[in-house]
């Protein structure tokens, strides 16, 4: 499909992970559902996303639009995703582009950097671990550094991927950090099982709702006794409540 416009491109979301504005990306994978999910994992992060299924069609693009980041797959009908590639960076353009393909012999790395490829990702990959490697490049792209959410007495470590409870160790297994971040992201914002199952499940991974609410329940019997309150908006989803707030409702 034609990329568009990001809608409201001031109004990005105002959780932890914050960047000076909306980041807008464009992917290119012809593979309809593949680009459905990245699509959707990354706008539960405040992104505005398009997809294309050509590499003429991103080429096409960026010479009309701005975009933040790349995501190419290579196997694309035309023109392949390292040739694309190529002629992005003899264009002049300098965004963050990330390579996402099932090819893992170490001749197509390498020729997937040489063409000018900041990352390289090998097919399948967890949805969770593709949203920390945009946000790297974005971080690195924009000038910000410090892979850490902090909410109150809470700290994410994404680098080293542990977490903190008033400067204590937080144990979290895989799925309760996944689901954790991606609320941590979007304090005061409500969040949908829907769009967590999107964010925290791999691409041939089935999640179900009654899952969410079980990592959100021992989520909760966790953060709660140290103020940090995830709230239930019945019908919608769940919000992680800003931390003051949260504080004198405890009180």
């Amino acid at each position: 499909m034609q990329p568009t416009q990001p809608a409201n491109p001031g109004n990005a979301f105002t959780g932890p992970r914050q960047y000076p504005r909306q980041m807008h990306i464009l992917i290119a994978e012809d593979d309809p559902s593949l680009a459905s999910a990245l699509e959707a994992g990354l706008r539960v992060d405040g992104h505005a996303v398009d997809t294309v299924d050509r590499g003429e069609s991103m080429l096409s693009a960026i010479d009309s639009q701005r975009f933040d980041c790349l995501i190419v797959d290579v196997g694309l009908p035309g023109i392949d995703g390292f040739d694309v590639v190529r002629r992005v960076r003899q264009s002049g353009h300098a965004m963050p582009v990330l390579i996402l393909t099932a090819r893992d012999a170490i001749d197509d790395r390498v020729r997937g950097f040489d063409s000018g490829a900041d990352d390289y990702v090998i097919k399948p990959v967890a949805l969770p671990e593709l949203r920390a490697r945009v946000h790297a490049l974005l971080r690195r792209g924009s000038g910000l550094v410090g892979p850490q959410l902090t909410h109150g007495p809470l700290t994410l470590d994404q680098s080293a991927r542990r977490a903190y409870l008033n400067d204590k160790p937080l144990d979290l297994a895989a799925r309760e950090w996944a689901v954790l971040e991606v609320l941590l992201s979007r304090v005061e914002k409500v969040v949908s099982k829907e769009a967590i199952i999107q964010s925290v499940a791999g691409w041939d991974e089935e999640l179900s709702p009654n899952a969410i609410e079980v990592y959100v329940s021992r989520l909760r019997a966790k953060l709660a006794p140290a103020g940090v309150q995830i709230r239930t908006v019945r019908g919608f989803g769940y919000m992680l409540e800003e931390f003051r707030m949260a504080v004198a409702q405890t009180q």
